[in-house]
């Protein structure tokens, strides 16, 4: 028989000198000491990312039809913007779930996208309708992608889609910087093809990022991520959804201004 190199098996009874295999009786007793068993960490599903999504939009609706029927103004807008784009960056660049942040995040920018919607609305009567609808089948179309692997998210499409995001926002914002020298700014949020072009493709930059969360979702399931990650995710494709019923609003804008 092979000697025991763990310490614990030693301490066993000697016979003719030689260390003896512990029998089962005899490892209980050794081992026979209360021990913390920490709770079990309940793992996110699916269905945790579907009803905290559901959570999310609903609370995003909620704030957004009440800023629809108070019809606050632009100021108001503006100030639930920024608050909700401080929180976003806040939980996007941290990576933190929290169930208060992600709520609270929806409801400053259903406010925005409520007083934003009656804004457009008023000035073409049924676009926000067509607005929702275009979302929705967006939506579909990019699950509907991702499922069958008709594009699969790898890293280098990471990369695309994260380097053209961010191309976007900067183009924006030197868009924002020059318009308050120069009325229009660089043309890409005005009428007209250059604000047409810049929509479209940022409506199908909002889809491939729709891709990377349903990646996210996938992957967080298949390491077996806490529960509260699920709020995250929500995060995730609440802010997408957003983004991408924004621009559809202001394309739809841009064509109805045409006729």
């Amino acid at each position: 028989m092979m000697e025991s190199r763990n310490p614990a098996f030693r301490k066993m009874g000697e016979q003719a000198g030689r260390e003896q295999a512990p029998s089962p009786q005899q490892l209980h007793d050794m081992y026979n000491q209360p021990a913390y068993a920490p709770p079990a960490v309940r793992t996110m599903t699916v269905d945790d990312v579907v009803v905290k999504g559901f959570l999310s939009l609903g609370t995003l609706t909620l704030t957004g039809a009440v800023a629809w029927v108070l019809n606050f103004g632009m100021g108001v807008a503006l100030v639930s913007v920024l608050i909700g784009l401080g929180l976003g960056l806040y939980l996007g660049f941290t990576g933190k779930a929290s169930a208060p942040l992600t709520l609270a995040y929806a409801a400053f920018y259903g406010v925005a996208v409520g007083t934003i919607s009656h804004m457009f609305n008023d000035l073409y009567n049924g676009i926000v309708f067509q607005a929702i609808i275009g979302t929705a089948l967006a939506f579909g179309a990019m699950l509907a992608v991702y499922s069958l692997r008709i594009i699969r998210v790898t890293p280098k499409f990471t990369r695309y889609v994260l380097a053209a995001g961010m191309a976007l926002i900067g183009l924006m914002l030197v868009n924002l910087v020059v318009g308050l020298f120069s009325e229009g700014g660089i043309g890409i949020r005005e009428n007209g093809v250059l604000g047409i072009v810049f929509s479209v493709i940022a409506i199908l930059v909002g889809c491939f990022f729709l891709m990377l969360d349903f990646d996210m979702v996938e992957r967080g399931v298949q390491a077996g991520l806490p529960e509260k990650y699920s709020w995250a995710c929500a995060f995730a494709l609440t802010s997408t959804l957003v983004w991408i019923y924004l621009e559809v609003l202001r394309l739809l804008a841009i064509l109805n201004s045409s006729d």
